[in-house]
């Protein structure tokens, strides 16, 4: 039996990951630890709260009591670390936020685990989540790999490669039994409305201005949210410890050309005249430190686990889209108070 500590699981990502592990792992014990900030939110596991091998507990990574009253309570074998700080924009107006969360919150993790495992390494596993922008900025060709020397340019990506640094010191300095996987960019259901393809989802349901950064130019590989949590069981169980796997959808899309693909997709879903959402696009002061293309070489993960996304990106986005326009209420409850205000101050 496995007892698992998920952190992070009531956000977009993570509650992907938490319903596909305790739906497939019913001899799990699985134990979700989530802060509930503004993208947390439990209606995006409604469906698994009343499972017998799940356990939502609200709380923070930052907090080091609460970590250790977890760990000594319940003896977790293993963590899949998600909680984090993720968005950019954010990241430029409070930089502390993301080093207490994303840095410290790890750090804190790494702590109980080293303590509660105490050098019996065996059957234990520490999973963390980063991201592809901790490797910088790539120009007109080339990939990420797994080898690419970190370059981080937002406060977003400094504070997760930080925590990367952190996993791999203790798995050299104390033999902890890590992996990390980096992802390129994920979209799907639940995804809070700040990140693009929701944020304009959403304006494009209410006609409001699409803002679009710089000249639209910047690349993306985009990976769609439920092939991500396959890959995440996948490398939890087959992986090999202190290895790092690059996960990205094969998918580069520059900006400009998403959104006009996205305008054409919604246009039909909503019944409009073609070309009625694209009139939507407004190009918007370009935001500091803006990576110009992210592009992800997943062929590791491919070639030693058999991993492919199961979906096109033309799949994804149309589902994805079909999901917001059927869950409408859950849209209108997340784009209410904070959010606006945020999203007043980013945009207006």
């Amino acid at each position: 039996m496995k007892k698992m500590l998920i952190t992070g699981g009531a956000g977009f990502i993570g509650s992907h990951v938490t319903r596909l592990i305790v739906n497939k792992y019913p001899s799990y014990d699985i134990v979700n630890l989530d802060a509930l900030t503004y993208a947390g939110n439990l209606e995006n596991l409604k469906d698994i709260e009343s499972a017998p091998n799940y356990t939502f507990v609200k709380g923070n990574i930052t907090d080091s009591i609460l970590m250790a009253k977890l760990f000594g309570q319940y003896s977790f074998d293993a963590v899949v670390h998600l909680a984090a700080e993720s968005h950019v924009d954010r990241s430029i107006n409070d930089p502390m936020a993301f080093a207490k969360t994303n840095i410290l919150g790890t750090i804190n993790l790494l702590n109980e685990a080293k303590r509660t495992w105490n050098g019996k390494w065996e059957g234990k596993r520490f999973y963390h989540v980063s991201t592809d922008e901790v490797y910088g900025t790539l120009g007109e060709s080339g990939l990420f790999t797994e080898n690419t020397p970190y370059n981080p340019n937002s406060p977003y990506s400094a504070s997760k490669a930080s925590s990367d640094h952190f996993v791999r010191a203790y798995g050299e300095t104390y033999g902890l039994p890590y992996i990390i996987s980096n992802c390129s960019n994920n979209y799907g259901p639940n995804q809070f409305p700040e990140k693009l393809i929701p944020l304009f989802i959403n304006n494009i349901i209410n006609n409001k201005p699409l803002p679009v950064y710089g000249d639209g130019n910047y690349t993306r590989d985009w990976l769609y949210v439920k092939d991500h949590a396959s890959s995440i069981d996948l490398l939890f169980h087959e992986g090999k410890n202190s290895e790092t796997y690059n996960i990205g959808g094969f998918n580069e899309w520059k900006n400009i050309d998403l959104v006009k693909l996205l305008c054409r997709i919604m246009d039909k879903k909503l019944q409009r005249i073609s070309g009625t959402s694209e009139k939507l696009i407004t190009f918007v002061k370009d935001r500091p430190g803006h990576d110009l293309r992210y592009a992800i070489d997943a062929s590791k993960i491919n070639q030693d686990l058999g991993w492919k996304p199961s979906v096109t990106f033309e799949e994804g986005l149309t589902k994805t889209i079909e999901w917001y326009l059927s869950n409408e209420v859950w849209l209108k409850s997340v784009t209410s108070g904070d959010y606006q205000n945020y999203y007043t101050k980013q945009y207006n």
